[in-house]
């Protein structure tokens, strides 16, 4: 083609005798898998005109582990610590959910004290997943002091957590019928101390994003999910609230305490990023008023339903100190005896804090499930990605993808 300008090539483009297509001026980008803006091994097959983006393929399959598969072979008490690995950023979530599907399927009722001390841990891992999610965002377009002031407040969690069950990260905590450790005074009080100080914590954070005119740019009318497109396409948890969809699986299909607790359902309308910012931020509020609640009306009692029926593992105390206790244990944990399995199959799911986390689980009178599916939120919301960017730029994209938070090891399991 002769020399001109690219309006003029593009005007020759229009003309098929020109032998020239719109492809031709297209640029292929990768964008990860190892990129610091998308937090984790995941790719995108970006499309580009120039700085804007015509079309996104998300790539999958860099963290795949084979976690439906271990959960063949693990029974219900090991595979707690596969749910751990899904979604990382808030495992104690992962371990509520995942013995909640279990007691469905083994018609187990947890005592009253379990319900509430599960119910608070869930609330606090969803504020650390919060902080996280949107202290990436504010990262990745620039608010790095934003991002300091939520890390440390998970630090502070993850000091409730190790001070509960020793372990800060990979918690495990949860087991069938129960969960692994009482709650102590001292955690009890940390968590009081908690709830007591973010929120001046909070406040300081919503001072330094809302009005903040670089952030507010970056994110208001940027990635647009519509009320009718998030229902079709399946979203929850923030990201469908931000759209305007009322769904909380805690309000409309109450499980643990949420029954008993008052709360909101935090939403939105407008459907963009700044939209999603802003639920997850006053999502952390009802949760410190879950967690308060739930502090503050703790039932006495104890936190599994004991060694009896053989369903809850007994205590190590139990174990080393009665011949019952070992012979519980024995009965539980070695490969030729375990739980008795109904030939079922159920659905069970929670509010995690990224939607709703399920587990399908499907027993045949083994000691383990025969199937366990996970419907994991990220896995659907990164399918919507696509969707969002097109006809943004490419600066575009680190908002959009941060305003969904998608966590890869769900994403492959």
């Amino acid at each position: 083609m002769a020399h001109g300008t690219l309006g003029d090539e593009r005007l020759a483009a229009s003309d098929p005798a020109a032998g020239v297509r719109d492809e031709d001026y297209l640029w292929t980008l990768n964008f990860g898998p190892q990129h610091p803006a998308t937090h984790t091994t995941l790719r995108l097959l970006l499309k580009l005109d120039g700085e804007r983006v015509v079309d996104a393929v998300p790539d999958i399959g860099y963290l795949h582990s084979g976690f439906e598969k271990i959960g063949e072979k693990l029974d219900f008490n090991q595979y707690v610590t596969v749910t751990d690995r899904m979604n990382y950023i808030s495992p104690m979530a992962n371990n509520v959910a995942w013995h909640h599907a279990v007691e469905k399927l083994l018609g187990i009722e947890i005592t009253p004290r379990c319900v509430y001390v599960r119910t608070i841990i869930a609330e606090l891992a969803r504020i650390s997943d919060h902080l996280l999610s949107n202290g990436a965002v504010g990262l990745d377009v620039g608010a790095f002091t934003f991002f300091l002031y939520a890390f440390y407040q998970r630090e502070v969690i993850y000091d409730i957590f190790e001070t509960l069950c020793g372990a800060r990260f990979t918690n495990s905590y949860t087991r069938t019928g129960g969960v692994m450790h009482d709650m102590t005074p001292m955690v009890i009080e940390k968590i009081r101390n908690f709830v007591r100080t973010f929120p001046k914590t909070l406040d300081d954070m919503e001072r330094l994003l809302n009005r903040n005119r670089i952030f507010v740019d970056r994110t208001k009318g940027v990635g647009v999910l519509t009320k009718e497109e998030a229902i079709n396409r399946s979203c929850t948890g923030p990201v469908a609230r931000a759209s305007g969809v009322t769904r909380d699986v805690r309000k409309d299909d109450p499980y643990l305490a949420y029954a008993d607790l008052d709360f909101k359902v935090c939403c939105a309308t407008e459907g963009d990023c700044f939209a999603r910012y802003l639920v997850r931020m006053a999502e952390m509020r009802e949760s410190l008023r879950l967690v308060e609640q739930a502090v503050e009306n703790l039932p006495s009692g104890p936190v599994d339903v004991g060694m009896d029926e053989r369903i809850a593992l007994p205590t190590k105390e139990q174990v080393y100190n009665s011949i019952e206790g070992t012979i519980a244990h024995f009965e539980l944990v070695m490969s030729n005896r375990g739980f008795e399995t109904p030939e079922e199959e159920i659905y069970a799911a929670i509010e995690a804090p990224n939607g709703e986390l399920g587990f399908y689980l499907v027993g045949d009178g083994s000691a383990v499930a025969y199937r366990a599916r996970c419907r994991p939120p990220s896995y659907i919301h990164f399918a919507v990605f696509p969707h969002l960017i097109r006809g943004h730029t490419l600066s575009d994209v680190v908002a959009v993808l941060g305003s969904l938070n998608i966590i890869a090891a769900e994403l492959d399991r």
